[in-house]
């Protein structure tokens, strides 16, 4: 490590190789306050990552290791776990109960009531004690305790998509909470990077599909939080589809209004909701997101319309699903949670 490197918050990321862990790498390059330690991946340790990624040119010097836990401890201060759902459980506690900042992008410590994540996962939650500390790190919502927080659960990229989507209509009870369907479509990207025959280019290429109906695991994640916004439970209709291209995702809203209002107050509601968000975009009335527009940004962009005919209020929603959606606001939590500028 350089002599000016000491003073930098040394940080760790475990499943370094993926798509995610690939994308942390790819911003967390220019960090002025960051410096990364170690990276970890299974099946391509004691290679460099200049070898196997050749655009992170920056880290010609870095090698892929074991995910020895032992060793990791003494390496970094904070640790991005970019490991599938089930692997990050016991990582997670091994770090945080040893008083490493923890930020988790799988969906491990997400959903607040182990129980629920269990019927959904299919997995038991062993560690309940660490998952009551857990913090939704969904910054326009939870700021005040992201900074105050030594662990933080990433959101899932689609909940991303819904729950800003959503945030300013359910915070002004402006839709009737048994109405509101979810429709997302997502880059093959969100499914990991792994050999997998339903996202292989063949399969996927001139292709569109809907998947997981009714049963996908954001649902619950989506649920949590929405339910939190509203001060009720609420249930919803969500749909998942897989687009063909690499990354992004646009969400379609649907909700009947509860009261009587014109596209411009909607926007106007939006616009103020949203103002002082540094990584929120509402757009003008008549204009709408595309995924095209937020590729490789940490911008969620909104657009909204009410169709007079049926009363129903349409929310578009835009984002990079791995970057919004996963390692970039991975990056804004560990800013706000070291004290870094958010931006």
């Amino acid at each position: 490590m350089k002599k000016a490197d000491t003073n930098k918050l040394k940080v760790a990321i475990c499943g370094a190789s993926g798509y995610t862990g690939i994308e942390l790498l790819r911003i967390l390059a220019f960090h002025p306050g960051v410096v990364i330690t170690a990276v970890t991946s299974e099946k391509s340790a004691g290679k460099k990552v200049l070898d196997i990624f050749p655009f992170l040119a920056q880290y010609k010097n870095l090698v892929y290791e074991p995910m020895d836990r032992e060793k990791l401890l003494q390496k970094a201060d904070l640790f991005f776990l970019a490991l599938p759902h089930g692997a990050s459980q016991e990582a997670v506690h091994y770090f945080f109960s040893k008083g490493k900042r923890v930020i988790d992008l799988s969906a491990d410590y997400r959903i607040t009531d182990a129980s629920t994540y269990a019927e959904w996962y299919g997995l038991m939650h062993n560690y309940n004690d660490t998952l009551r500390k857990a913090v939704y790190g969904l910054p326009e919502i939870y700021r005040k305790k992201i900074r105050k927080a030594r662990l933080i659960a990433n959101p899932g990229c689609y909940p991303t998509s819904a729950i800003l989507g959503l945030m300013p209509a359910l915070k002004s009870r402006l839709v009737d909470l048994s109405t509101i369907t979810i429709d997302s479509k997502s880059g093959t990207t969100g499914a990991g990077r792994k050999a997998d025959l339903g996202v292989s280019f063949c399969e996927v290429n001139e292709g569109f599909k809907a998947y997981g109906i009714a049963t996908h695991r954001h649902t619950p994640e989506i649920e949590q939080e929405i339910s939190s916004l509203a001060g009720k439970k609420v249930m919803v209709n969500f749909t998942p589809h897989l687009l063909p291209v690499d990354r992004g995702i646009l969400t379609t809203i649907y909700a009947r209004l509860t009261t009587q209002m014109d596209t411009k107050k909607v926007l106007s509601l939006y616009t103020q909701a949203f103002a002082a968000e540094p990584f929120v975009r509402v757009l003008s009335e008549g204009t709408f997101p595309n995924i095209k527009h937020v590729r490789g940004t940490n911008t969620c962009e909104i657009g909204a319309k009410v169709n007079p005919r049926t009363n129903t209020l349409i929310i578009v929603s835009a984002i990079d699903n791995l970057v919004k959606g996963a390692a970039g606001q991975a990056v804004h939590n560990m800013n706000l949670m070291m004290g870094f500028s958010e931006t």
